[in-house]
């Protein structure tokens, strides 16, 4: 079941999507709430599992690898032992950056890397004796488009933002200042003792106070 988000929620994903290296103090300059709100949000949306991990996008030409390969894979059996041999060989092969189960002609789309030639036939090769009968390569020659963004719209009403900045982050000044101790209605001084003064010697006056004749 899909999680409910509202515009709040959208904003710190597209955030996020875009760039997930920015600092919680960032974020939270862009969504318009305290710190403490949108930490609470992100984590909210991790313990969801809208946020299943945070991670860097390598380029794989500068990291060592520019061969970049699509195969289409088919099983030569369908029996629940022959489909887990074939998959734990996939999950086992590094090679192998994702791999997705499809319906039609193929049963599955994997995306590989090599260093070079013999590093991609070393691949074909374990993927062949643990199962796979038909292997169809296709050489990724560019990049069209990178891996996009998701396309999210709040499906619930925003809650009202100075709302989350009193709930999460209080203990705020109006304009988003901490509040200080004993801000607020002025309190009145202590009463001195006898003789006036600021509480010290009785009969001390305070700076400025003429002496007494």
């Amino acid at each position: 079941m899909a999680v409910e988000l509202d515009e709040i929620d959208v904003e710190l994903l597209n955030l996020l999507q875009a760039d997930a290296d920015r600092t919680n103090l960032e974020l939270a300059g862009q969504v318009g709430l305290s710190p403490a709100a949108t930490l609470h949000r992100v984590r909210r949306l991790k313990e969801s599992g809208v946020i299943r991990i945070i991670s860097a996008r390598l380029d794989p030409p500068a990291a060592g690898f520019p061969l970049q390969m699509y195969v289409m894979a088919a099983v030569a059996r369908h029996d629940p032992r022959s489909t887990r041999i074939f998959e734990d060989q996939v999950r086992a092969l590094p090679q192998i950056i994702t791999a997705d189960n499809i319906a039609g002609e193929f049963d599955y789309l994997l995306s590989v890397v090599a260093r070079d030639v013999g590093d991609l036939q070393q691949v074909l090769a374990a993927l062949a004796a643990r199962g796979g009968s038909r292997l169809i390569t296709h050489l990724r020659l560019e990049e069209v488009k990178p891996p996009a963004r998701l396309p999210l719209v709040a499906t619930k009403p925003a809650r009202e933002r100075e709302r989350d900045r009193n709930r999460d982050g209080g203990g705020q000044a109006p304009g988003g200042q901490p509040a200080l101790p004993g801000s607020g209605p002025a309190a009145a001084p202590p009463a001195g003792r006898a003789g006036g003064g600021t509480g010290g010697r009785p009969g001390s006056r305070s700076p400025g106070q003429a002496p007494r004749r």
